[in-house]
């Protein structure tokens, strides 16, 4: 039996995560053991009560206000004794976190494979996103098996000149992670998340380290403008409890009528929120995913993305932290004058998970 050992601990990487064990439930000669990491534990939790997943180990690596090199000694300190303990055939990290990073490099050192689940995704700006750009490139220099989202990660890893025999194209679990979750949890109480929501209304969430400042006052700006041009759309905005961002955008958009600001929501409702909009002004990297799921157009409020392929299909826009393109953007896809296709998801088919366990268990040898 082949064992895999699965290091997640934010709440994107347990919902990316969370496929791959529900998948490996159902096969009888593979074994996944989840280690969490012990960071955003009330989030981690929820995610995890998603999908019936169980954690079988805990680093506990959070400790008040740590810094990221305070994230790595915990992680060099915490997970070898794990490592030995279990004997994995690989360990298998997601993303682009610190903790991912540092994972990868703690099981390259002891020699055990690394598989890194979306792999190849990047921005080739090493200040945005901070630091999960340089994150995902260290695990792509260690990892044995990459497992590309898409045909131009796989493509930007080829460019790096990542070996072949590493390279897989699997699709992105995020897409298996909608999946699962359309089939076992209703999506469409939108009344009881939101008592006083009004229709049509347009889901926001902005809250990136790289736009604090003058960035996110540009955002509220042209959130603010935009609000007051249609009195007739609702803007909804769970807003992060950073200062950073609670401080602007309560300042600025808290006395507009049609500017709903909510504190921050549980991921169930967030979908739900998604689901029903007209569509997304955001700076989140998973939400350039969910939002072509369920078929909405995003407006992307970076300068940079990671995820091209629904830009360039028409499904996202980039527009930066500039207010006049945000406040552009916003009335075009009011007055309904961007047109896409969203009968193709470029981000997979829904069954990544069983690519990945397909290839691990093909590839990788018992210890």
């Amino acid at each position: 039996m082949k064992t895999i050992l699965l290091v997640a601990g934010t709440r994107p990487e347990i919902i990316k995560t969370a496929p791959v064990v529900l998948e490996a439930q159902k096969r009888s000669d593979v074994k996944v053991v989840y280690c969490l990491t012990g960071q955003h534990k009330t989030m981690a939790m929820e995610a995890l009560s998603i999908f019936g997943v169980q954690p079988d180990d805990d680093l506990q690596i959070m400790r008040p206000n740590q810094t990221l090199n305070m994230i790595c000694e915990s992680v060099f300190a915490k997970l070898p004794p794990v490592i030995e303990r279990i004997k994995p055939d690989v360990v298998m990290v997601q993303g682009d976190t610190t903790t991912a990073a540092m994972t990868a490099l703690c099981a390259f050192n002891m020699k055990v494979p690394v598989a890194h689940i979306e792999a190849g995704l990047r921005t080739f700006n090493m200040d945005a996103p901070y630091p999960e750009e340089c994150n995902r490139r260290l695990v792509g220099v260690v990892a044995k098996y990459n497992l590309c989202p898409t045909t131009l990660a796989l493509d930007y890893l080829r460019r790096e000149g990542v070996p072949e025999n590493t390279l897989y194209l699997t699709g992105n679990t995020a897409v298996d992670a909608l999946r699962f979750i359309q089939e076992k949890h209703n999506l469409d109480q939108l009344e009881q998340i939101l008592p006083d929501v009004k229709t049509p209304y347009v889901l926001i969430t902005a809250h990136r380290r790289e736009s604090f400042g003058g960035g996110f006052q540009n955002i509220c700006t042209a959130i603010r403008e935009s609000a007051l041009r249609y009195p007739g759309v609702q803007f909804i905005y769970p807003v992060h409890l950073n200062p950073n961002v609670k401080g602007p955008v309560h300042e600025i958009l808290g006395s507009i009528v049609n500017v709903k600001l909510i504190p921050p929501i549980p991921y169930l409702e967030m979908l739900t929120l998604i689901k029903h909009c007209e569509f997304v002004l955001s700076d989140s990297g998973g939400i350039q995913e969910e939002a072509p799921s369920f078929g909405k157009h995003c407006i992307v409020m970076r300068e940079v993305t990671e995820r091209m392929e629904s830009v360039t299909l028409g499904m996202s826009e980039l527009v930066g932290t500039d207010t006049a393109k945000i406040i552009n953007a916003v009335r075009r896809t009011i007055e309904g004058k961007n047109k896409y296709d969203t009968g193709k998801n470029p981000y997979g088919d829904g069954h990544a998970s069983e690519k990945i366990l397909d290839i691990l268990q093909d590839h990788t040898s018992t210890r």
